[in-house]
């Protein structure tokens, strides 16, 4: 429980502890802000003082004072920012102290975090202006490993992944343009998400590259990763570069079989501890029924060689040119030599660099085509912090084998645990796929994550079940919910019928007490007949949620005696579903007292053995 200890949780025992009265966020907040300011600590730029915290709690519970806590997603759950990110008031540093100003507004997404019922306590760690993969560029200390402090944490949102991985913090907002929310995700044992660009605000985010910036969600698992992206997923106007989800986008639901894109000839660099990993992940993989298709890589490794190669570098210098023309002395060296290359790239560099970039992407969108997503290493391999020390431009270009191509092709991603290396350290893989495939990536990962558990970050302790992660609401595209009963529930004969529509899985729930549910007489394949009764019971049910323009499609293979009607469930909602007709039955089977199909079904298959 949060009041015995605020560390090792997840979003839904944070909340549990608040709907069990086992503390309050006042109590739970402060007893974490006490263990944040025992000892210095790396990863933490700054843990807000308890008045700043203490302000949080007091608009939170003005607020509760007209709505109900439990309508907050976010209740009192405690989360903090990498500092690139502006919170209203406090110093905003991008690791760069002669850089450093105190923000006046706070970010679109961290509002968006506030308005859900979070609070923030403090700002995390980065490599200076976000320019690495490392976790070791920055004046307020090196981020180290969390499982082996001799290796790096990965960067540049180290901090902002070891908390999260220490599970002092359920959750916090990094950022990515190269894969600066997936690598440390990776190196960590946690969760990364990086969403289809502009989907979340970056207003009040300092730029690294503004054209490709995304704000990433780092987390325990793949529920809360979605829940934040939930929160934080709304369009922005105020952002140039955020775009609404697509009128009518419809989000691929992987099928049974799975098929993921992998490289064909995948580079580990010499680290044959990263490729007996990726071995072994491949292995369970397939035992888990996906088909890994072997692809040529080759256009997306120099669309990756792009974006530090190429002119994409001066949109980093132009945030931070007056310092490195004016005080260079007073930016790390090696972010100041990256990022001064800019000075001699043209207009001509650039659009010549952009053609080349749209050819690039149009193969890789061929590419991705051929499969439902790809899957990556999220690294190819981990270095020692006195390694990169002494090379740290080399080996951090190494770290970005697999990622530097995602935001350059406009694709989604998302990084997950997947065991660990030989030498003990975690191995993590990637899922990436076209825009706005982020719930494809993200209900597939949750399937990944049942099948391989993974531990709490660098805890060693396990994770509780996650409940079915559910779909994000598109304003411009309308859905209807279906309730079904029988032959179309998850695993049954007609269940394809809902996926061939685009139809996902929100929740498996009950009806309200007065059903009463019969096995049909001669359907093939066995049909149930739910019909409404004084004298029924509560029935098992799934509900189903589909675009509305495909619902029509749908209505029309329902054969009669079965219609589509409304019913109510337990908790009184009413929703669309199958009904049936009264004459329908006449020689059927009344199953009520076994409380659903799937038992009926069950009892079959039991007396036919």
């Amino acid at each position: 429980m949060v009041c015995e200890n605020v560390y090792g949780q997840t979003i839904n025992e944070w909340l549990e502890g608040y709907r069990n009265g086992s503390t309050t966020p006042g109590k739970a907040l402060a007893d974490l802000h006490d263990q944040l300011t025992q000892h210095p600590d790396p990863a933490w730029i700054l843990v807000f003082d308890w008045p700043t915290i203490a302000s949080q709690l007091q608009q939170l519970a003005q607020r509760c004072q007209n709505i109900d806590a439990a309508s907050l997603p976010l209740y009192g759950v405690p989360f903090a920012i990498k500092d690139n990110i502006d919170y209203a008031g406090q110093v905003t540093s991008a690791a760069c102290p002669a850089f450093a100003y105190v923000a006046e507004e706070t970010a679109t997404a961290v509002q968006c975090l506030l308005d859900a019922g979070a609070i923030l306590v403090g700002k995390t760690n980065l490599d200076q202006f976000a320019t690495g993969l490392v976790g070791t560029r920055s004046p307020y200390g090196i981020v180290s490993n969390t499982f082996n402090s001799d290796y790096i944490c990965g960067g540049s949102s180290s901090g902002s992944a070891s908390v999260v991985a220490r599970a002092q913090v359920p959750f916090t907002l990094g950022t990515d343009t190269a894969g600066s929310g997936r690598v440390p995700a990776g190196f960590n044992n946690i969760v990364g998400l990086k969403p289809t660009r502009g989907a979340c605000s970056t207003h009040g985010v300092v730029p690294a590259c503004r054209t490709l910036d995304c704000v990433s969600v780092f987390a325990l698992n793949v529920e809360d990763a979605w829940r934040v992206y939930q929160a934080v997923a709304h369009f922005d106007p105020r952002d140039p570069y955020a775009r609404p989800m697509p009128a009518r986008q419809l989000p691929r639901i992987f099928g049974t079989t799975p098929r993921l894109g992998v490289p064909a000839q995948p580079e580990w660099f010499g680290d044959q501890a990263s490729a007996a990993a990726w071995q072994r992940t491949l292995e369970s993989l397939q035992a888990m029924g996906v088909e890994c298709v072997p692809l040529d890589f080759s256009p997306l490794h120099e669309l990756a060689a792009l974006l530090y190669n190429g002119p994409w570098v001066a949109e980093r210098y132009s945030v931070v040119r007056k310092l490195l023309d004016t005080t260079p002395e007073q930016m790390n060296p090696v972010v100041r030599d990256i990022i001064a290359r800019a000075r001699d790239m043209s207009a001509l560099d650039a659009f010549t660099a952009e053609y080349r970039r749209a050819q690039l992407k149009r193969q890789a969108e061929l590419l991705m085509a051929s499969v439902d997503a790809l899957l990556v290493p999220t690294a190819p391999t981990i270095h020692r912090i006195t390694d990169v020390e002494n090379d740290p431009v080399t080996l951090n270009s190494q770290l970005g084998q697999y990622t530097n191509f995602v935001n350059l092709a406009d694709w989604c991603a998302l990084a997950v645990p997947a065991g660990f290396r030989d030498d003990g350290l975690p191995f993590g893989i990637t899922l990436i796929a076209a825009a706005w495939q982020d719930y494809a990536l993200a209900g597939f990962a949750q399937r990944w994550q049942q099948f391989a558990p993974w531990s709490r970050g660098a805890t060693g302790h396990t994770l509780p079940p996650s409940p079915a992660i559910s779909l994000p609401v598109n304003p411009q595209d309308e859905r209807v919910r279906v309730a079904v009963v029988g032959a179309h529930l998850s695993g049954m004969p007609l269940n394809f019928q809902l996926l061939q529509r685009e139809a996902v899985l929100v929740e498996k729930t009950r009806t309200a007490d007065h059903y009463r549910l019969y096995a049909l007489a001669n359907t093939t394949p066995p049909k149930p007949g739910l019909v409404k009764s004084s004298s029924g019971a509560a029935i098992d049910i799934e509900i189903w949620e589909m675009p509305m323009h495909r619902f029509g499609e749908f209505v029309t293979e329902v054969p009669p005696p079965l219609g589509i009607g409304n019913v109510e469930t337990a908790d009184g909602r009413t929703v669309k579903s199958f009904i049936c007709e009264p004459a329908a039955l006449e020689g059927a089977t009344d199953i009520t007292h076994l409380g659903g199909w799937r038992a009926y079904i069950a009892q079959r298959q039991q007396q036919s053995a």
